[in-house]
């Protein structure tokens, strides 16, 4: 029998009514169904200083829900970020949603004496879930920069590992049996918790 998952799954979107809101809830109902355990935030109704001022001079104190954010990164043993892509990247907020929150102490630990660093996230697995209009051979000429970004400058750095990627690509031309699709491949990937 497959082990039951601990997973959080974030809603990467500044607007919850999109395809990825779509997407969100399709996975939500899948693990749901799989028996998994499940804690969810959606960036939308997060309110946060998105900048961080002075770097990590001075760690500014965290708002609830990026406190709300680290509680359930740490208790889930899988991650899921569902959000668009946006210039070959992801949204604003994102970004500073992983400035804000992932921290020194919190996601690595850098040694005072050498270039190396402690990964304090380790025994986490993730799943990167984005959206595009345009056809992902293009996206992949550009380096795939939202996806490398997340995989390995922010997950992989902090331990989570193995971190797998989902791109739902040209969604502008897509109908709607298409769509569909999408829903249900990513519906089974949460009752699989994978």
């Amino acid at each position: 029998m497959k082990q039951k998952k601990k997973i959080f799954i974030l809603l990467g979107h500044p607007n919850s009514d999109s395809f990825c809101g779509s997407l969100f809830h399709a996975y939500i109902a899948g693990a749901k169904s799989g028996g998994h355990e499940i804690k969810t935030l959606e960036l939308e109704h997060m309110n946060f200083e998105m900048n961080l001022k002075k770097g990590y001079k001075e760690i500014m104190e965290l708002e609830p829900c990026l406190k709300e954010f680290q509680e359930n990164i740490q208790w889930a043993n899988h991650i899921v970020f569902i959000f668009p892509t946006w210039w070959v990247t992801f949204p604003g907020k994102l970004k500073g949603l992983f400035d804000r929150a992932i921290l020194p102490g919190f996601g690595f630990h850098y040694h005072k004496t050498d270039p190396l660093w402690d990964r304090l996230l380790k025994g986490k697995s993730a799943r990167l879930i984005t959206t595009m209009d345009g056809p992902k051979f293009t996206y992949k000429f550009f380096g795939s920069p939202g996806i490398k970004a997340i995989k390995y400058g922010v997950l992989m750095f902090c331990g989570i590992n193995p971190v797998r990627t989902t791109i739902c690509a040209r969604l502008k031309s897509r109908n709607e049996k298409g769509k569909k699709s999408w829903i249900e491949k990513i519906n089974r990937f949460g009752k699989k918790g994978l």
